[in-house]
């Protein structure tokens, strides 16, 4: 995958799928399911996007107590299920592609949203210094909240969490997903089992960096026999200290993982750049290339990119496909958008997390034919 004429609307075969374009949509939590299950409004929504070359779902819920944030969606159970099942009918009906990002928060949660009030799970006993949940007040309103201390997991409770990592995958692929990505980034439950600052284990799961690793790769191999490894994706976010995670290998640990996923044919690794939320942070000299070298399977970044900055990425050959957030939530048909060049729509801000269609299925759309109403 070095071929420097690439552009940003170059099909791209990565896995078993073959994508229009390499302009992604970015998993983007939006809290517009009040009862956990996405419906017409989420189909009306995913529908609109289905010019991505793929659309990585909205962080979902693998069970009651992976949840950390209020009206975000589930794939526990069979209403989920059939919930997103009806946004996957909708994505394919436009001729998209739509892979489900599976999410366990881990300690970023409060005791107010996990079932009976039982405290967060987590790596060790480490309350996360600033940071911050969503969660629902006794009055019904909703706002961000300081998150619990959570209690440690035990070692013979891991096995429970890899098994409902593989349910929420059979549930995914029974809903008709074209693929699943693992969420193993922003400082949630893999991602603090990778970090040093965050795993403080003694026994088969902490200390060495192929122990931290153990558990979310065992996640990976539960997953994979379910969907197969090439239709499985993983975000990782290297270098990124987010909600007082900290990593003192984040560049060993990158690499170690980039061969492990290399040797069990995993269709591609998603990463979000550290810089993503303004850190004056950045990859090490020759991290890219590092990646390129050691991993095989498609390599998409994510990170306040825009058209140019993109398709340079490509030119360098260090990825294969881009992901966009903010720009596909203000601008359902951003891959025409940027092949003619237009004008992008600006979001507001003030939409982006809970209420209805406002700033969610409202975005005007240029005169392409794409019906508005998804």
């Amino acid at each position: 995958m070095t071929d420097t004429s690439l552009s940003l609307f170059t099909p791209l075969q990565i896995g078993r799928l073959t994508l229009p374009n390499r302009v992604i949509m970015a998993p983007l939590t939006r809290s517009r399911t009040p009862d956990s299950v996405p419906g017409k409004l989420q189909q009306a929504y995913y529908g609109q996007r289905a010019s991505a070359g793929l659309i990585i779902s909205e962080a979902t819920n693998i069970s009651p107590t992976a949840l950390g944030y209020v009206y975000t969606p589930g794939i526990w159970t069979d209403a989920q299920e059939a919930g997103w099942k009806g946004v996957v009918e909708a994505v394919h009906a436009k001729g998209g592609r739509i892979a489900l990002q599976l999410w366990h928060v881990g300690r970023v949660s409060h005791a107010m949203v996990q079932p009976d009030g039982q405290s967060p799970v987590a790596p060790s006993a480490l309350k996360g210094e600033g940071a911050e949940c969503f969660v629902e007040f006794e009055d019904g309103t909703a706002g961000p909240h300081p998150t619990s201390t959570p209690r440690a997991l035990e070692t013979d409770e891991i096995p429970g969490i890899v098994e409902d990592y593989r349910q929420a995958a059979v549930r995914a692929r029974r809903a008709g997903f074209d693929m699943v990505e693992i969420h193993a980034a922003n400082a949630y439950l893999l991602n603090q089992f990778l970090a040093t600052g965050t795993n403080q284990r003694t026994d088969q799961y902490g200390g060495s960096l192929e122990n931290r690793a153990r558990f979310p790769l065992e996640v990976v191999d539960a997953v994979a026999e379910v969907f197969g490894p090439e239709r499985v994706g993983i975000r990782l976010t290297p270098f990124l200290e987010l909600f007082g995670l900290t990593d003192d290998e984040p560049e060993a640990m990158a690499f170690y993982l980039a061969d492990e996923l290399n040797r069990r044919g995993l269709a591609y690794l998603h990463f979000n750049e550290p810089d993503f939320a303004g850190a004056d942070v950045s990859y090490p000299d020759g991290f890219r290339e590092q990646m390129r070298e050691r991993f095989k399977g498609g390599l998409i970044y994510c990170g306040n990119y825009n058209a140019e900055r993109a398709q340079r990425r490509l030119d360098e050959s260090s990825a294969d496909a881009i992901a966009f957030g903010r720009p596909f939530i203000a601008n359902p048909d951003l891959p025409e958008r940027f092949r003619t060049q237009a004008e992008l729509n600006e979001p507001d801000h003030s939409t982006f997390y809970g209420g209805d269609e406002k700033g969610y299925t409202d975005y005007p759309f240029l005169d392409n034919g794409f019906d508005r109403l998804g």
